[in-house]
């Protein structure tokens, strides 16, 4: 890459560095002698961390400081995922170890293999200002990485009991109503401004059957695409696998227009990836969601309803960081803008409720 992709650690996110030097030594190829210590510094949930060991690299997760929801950031199911699903997906990186004991380094956590190329966070990078049709090709990256996600067969690979796929959307609905109800804060408007137990109300009268049982990944977005440097059409590693379960493709689709499409938000940089869009030589959303029914053959005419529930789930997600931040689980200054951005979404939500004609 043309830019560094990690940085110091954030003060309060250090890693006891004796003890991990211990728990790695023998277990994994590298000097842990000279380990070094970076941290990624994209994403707003779980940490992640660049280990040197010598010549050798890992990327280290583990679950945010502070409390967090019952089963949310569960790094054990993480890595066992993620040892079934990259012989059958590629993109999805190499589990190294697991290290389940919470002395360690304060919660549980794994390695995985590193792979370097380009993340799109803010805007085209350097290295793809001068390639011919760069944010088409990542474009139709994206795209084609969701539909081969979702074509992973579940069976022959033993995907199956990630999840309970019947009842998939149904559950969704009821599961991130509650999380909103116990994330929000004091400080939003009353509901009947918000309009937040209208959006609940309209998801749940209106739920689809689900339309398949695939692998869904549930943060699937531009920014957990890690692409070549020389080529944005070529996939290296899609990352970020901390909520992929079994369940109805469509709620990923649903999810990554949300993000495909968003214009700016309060406290969000201009420019950023969301927006795309409406950028020039990027997909619209009509041709995202023509190149995504091409590649997998599915029946995308109902994806409104899956649109509101992404722009639902994405207030939610915000909502809870902001909420920890508030509550002084957190000292990341980056969260201070999550509660704007929260109340936001659940008006987004709303405004395409009534172009449904909800």
């Amino acid at each position: 890459m043309t830019r560094p992709d990690t940085a110091p650690v954030r003060p309060g996110e250090e890693l006891p560095e004796g003890s991990l030097r211990e728990v790695l030594r023998g277990r994994v190829e590298g000097d842990v002698d000279r380990l070094t210590v970076e941290q990624f510094p994209g994403g707003f949930s779980n940490l992640t961390y660049l280990l040197r060991l010598g010549d050798q690299e890992y990327v280290l997760r583990r679950a945010p400081l502070g409390p967090v929801a019952a089963k949310a950031h569960d790094m054990p199911r993480e890595f066992r995922l993620l040892e079934r699903v990259h012989p059958v997906l590629p993109v999805a990186p190499k589990p190294i170890l697991l290290v389940e004991d919470p002395e360690v380094i304060g919660a549980p956590f794994y390695l995985m293999e590193r792979r370097r190329g380009t993340v799109v966070r803010t805007r085209l990078p350097p290295e793809y200002a001068a390639l011919q049709g760069a944010p088409q090709r990542l474009s139709q990256a994206l795209a084609d990485t969701l539909a081969d996600l979702h074509a992973v067969d579940i069976l022959a690979a033993g995907l199956r009991d990630l999840g309970k796929p019947e009842g998939f959307n149904r559950r969704q609905v009821e599961g991130w109503a509650g999380r909103w109800r116990r994330a929000r804060t004091d400080d939003m408007p009353p509901v009947d401004e918000l309009h937040d137990e209208d959006v609940i109300a309209w998801l749940t009268a209106n739920t689809p059957p689900e339309t398949a049982h695939t692998l869904v990944h549930n943060d699937f977005k531009l920014d957990n695409l890690m692409l070549d440097p020389h080529d944005p059409s070529r996939v290296v590693a899609l990352l970020d696998w901390e909520m992929t379960t079994v369940g109805d493709p469509l709620v990923d689709l649903g999810l990554t227009l949300t993000y495909w499409t968003m214009p700016e938000m309060p406290g969000r940089e201009p420019n950023r990836v969301g927006a795309v869009a409406s950028a020039e030589g990027y997909y619209t959303r009509e041709e995202f969601l023509s190149r995504y029914a091409e590649r997998s053959g599915r029946d995308v005419s109902n994806v409104a309803w899956y649109e509101v529930l992404g722009h639902f789930k994405l207030a939610v997600i915000v909502g809870q960081i902001y909420a920890r931040y508030r509550a002084g689980q957190t000292r990341d200054a980056r969260f201070a803008p999550l509660g704007g951005q929260a109340q936001w979404l659940i008006g987004e939500a709303w405004r395409r409720i009534g172009e449904a004609g909800g």
